[in-house]
C-alpha cells in the first residue's frame, strides 16, 4: 500500500510531458476546490439562520414544556408536582393556561391568543429581555394588567398611557345560550396594558396577550387547578436530554415533554430538509466536477503507459498499478477539497466576525449582515463527501484503462 501511494504522490507533482495535462489537472483541482468551498459556505449559512431564528424563539419559549397528549388542558391534581420540581436540572417552574379569545380596544377588534401565566413565568421565560415598551406585569394591586405583542398592539391601536382598558371576550364553556340575548353567550374580562413585547416573529408578536392565570381561568371557566401546560427552566440546557428522560418517567405516557426544538418541530424539520436538499444539490454538482478527473487520469495513464509496461516486467501486479493511479485521482480530489475547505472556513469566519456581506435595505432587517455559523461536523462532512466522490469517480476509469494497457503486448 505504501509503495503505490509514494509513486502516485511522485506522479502528482512531477512535471508532465504535455502541458495540456497540467492544465486539465489544474481545472480538476479548481472545480473540486470551488464546489467544496461553496458547499461549506452554504451549510454554514443554514447553521447561522437556524441559530439566529432559534435564539428569537428562545427569548419567549421555555427550556421544557409539558402538555397533555390528549385534550388542551389538564388538572394539576393528576401530577406529582414535587417530583417535577426536583427533576435533574430544573430551577424554575410556572403554570400556563392558553386559549383563543376576541380582543377589543375602542372601535378595533382582533382575534388573539390569551396566555394566562403565574408569578413565576418571568423566571422561566426571559420576557423582560424582549420588552419594547413598558414592563412585564399581569397584576398591580387590584388592577388586572397584561402585556401584548407589538404587532397586535399596533393593530388594536393600544398605547400604554391610555386609560381605556382592553376588553377580552371568550365564548362560555358552560350553561345554556339565550338566543334572545346572544351577548350573554360570552364572558368578558378587562386588562390595562402594562407593556409591549417584541419577539420579532409574527406568530408571537401578532397573536399573544399575557394576563394573570387566575383571570384567564375566570375568562375560560376553568377550575383553579387547570392548566394547558407546565413550563420549566433548566440550570444548563445542555442537560436537557437527562431532564426529559426523568420527566417522562415521572409523567408517564399521557403527557408530552418537549424541548425547544420539539416546540417548533415543523420549523426545525423544514430547516433541516432545506439544508439536506442544498447539500444534495451541491454534492451532485461536485460529482459532475469530479468527471474532470477522468480526463486527467486518462491522459496521465496514456503518458505513463511505458511505465506500466516497466512495472509489469518488474513483477508488479495489475492491482498494484491500479492502486497507483487510483491514489493519484483521489489525491487530486483531496488537494481540491483541502484548499476549498481552507477558503470556505476563511470566508465563513470573516463573515461571522466582521459581517462583510450585508443585507440591502439600510438597516430595515433584524440583523445587518447574513448570519453564518461554522460547525466542525460540516467541515468533516464536506471532507468525507468530496473525498468519497473523488475516489469513486476515479475507480472505474482507472480500472478499465489500466486493464487495457496492462494486458497490451506493446
Amino acid at each position: 500500500m505504501k509503495l503505490p501511494f509514494n509513486i502516485a504522490l511522485r506522479y502528482l507533482f512531477a512535471k508532465k510531458s504535455q502541458n495540456i495535462i497540467n492544465v486539465i489537472s489544474m481545472i480538476s483541482v479548481v472545480g473540486i476546490l470551488t464546489g467544496s468551498a461553496a458547499l461549506l459556505v452554504v451549510l454554514s449559512v443554514f447553521n447561522g439562520l437556524h441559530g439566529f431564528i432559534g435564539n428569537l424563539y428562545n427569548s419567549f419559549d421555555p427550556d421544557i414544556k409539558i402538555s397533555a397528549v390528549e385534550g388542551k388542558v389538564f388538572s394539576l391534581d393528576s401530577l406529582d408536582i414535587s417530583k417535577i420540581k426536583s427533576a435533574p436540572g430544573v430551577v424554575s417552574f410556572a403554570e400556563v393556561l392558553e386559549d383563543n379569545a376576541l380582543l377589543k380596544f375602542g372601535k378595533r377588534q382582533m382575534p388573539g391568543t390569551i396566555l394566562g401565566v403565574d408569578e413565576n413565568y418571568n423566571t422561566v421565560c426571559g420576557i423582560d429581555t424582549i420588552m419594547r415598551d413598558g414592563f412585564f406585569r399581569t397584576k398591580f394591586k387590584n388592577e388586572n394588567q397584561g402585556v401584548l405583542g407589538y404587532i397586535l398592539a399596533d393593530q388594536l391601536s393600544v398605547r400604554l398611557n391610555f386609560v381605556t382598558p382592553l376588553s377580552i371576550y371568550a365564548p362560555r364553556r358552560t350553561g345554556k345560550i339565550n338566543m334572545a340575548n346572544p351577548q350573554n353567550a360570552f364572558r368578558t374580562e378587562y386588562v390595562s396594558p402594562s407593556g409591549i413585547f417584541m419577539v420579532k416573529q409574527a406568530e408571537y408578536d401578532a397573536q399573544f396577550l399575557l394576563i394573570n392565570i387566575e383571570q384567564a381561568r375566570r375568562l375560560f371557566e376553568y377550575n383553579s387547578d387547570v392548566v394547558s401546560s407546565l413550563i420549566l427552566k433548566l440550570d444548563d440546557y445542555s442537560s436537557v436530554g437527562d431532564a426529559k428522560k426523568e420527566l417522562k418517567k415521572i409523567l408517564g405516557d399521557g403527557f408530552k415533554v418537549a424541548d425547544r426544538q420539539e416546540q417548533h418541530a415543523a420549523f426545525y424539520k423544514m430547516m433541516m430538509m432545506e439544508k439536506l436538499m442544498a447539500f444534495l444539490i451541491l454534492s451532485f454538482i461536485l460529482l459532475i466536477a469530479a468527471f474532470n478527473i477522468i480526463g486527467t487520469l486518462s491522459m496521465l495513464i496514456y503518458e505513463k503507459k511505458e511505465s506500466i509496461f516497466t512495472f509489469r516486467s518488474m513483477g508488479a501486479t495489475k492491482r498494484m498499478i491500479t492502486r497507483i493511479f487510483l491514489f493519484e485521482g483521489w489525491m487530486i480530489s483531496l488537494v481540491g477539497v483541502i484548499a476549498g475547505l481552507i477558503i470556505g472556513i476563511t470566508l465563513v469566519l470573516v463573515q461571522q466576525n466582521y459581517g462583510l456581506l450585508k443585507f440591502q435595505g439600510g438597516g430595515s432587517f433584524i440583523v445587518d449582515a447574513y448570519p453564518v455559523a461554522l460547525e466542525l461536523s460540516d467541515v468533516l462532512l464536506v471532507l468525507v463527501t468530496v473525498s468519497t466522490i473523488g475516489l469513486v469517480g476515479a475507480w472505474y476509469p482507472v480500472r478499465v484503462i489500466v486493464d487495457k494497457y496492462y494486458n497490451s503486448k506493446e
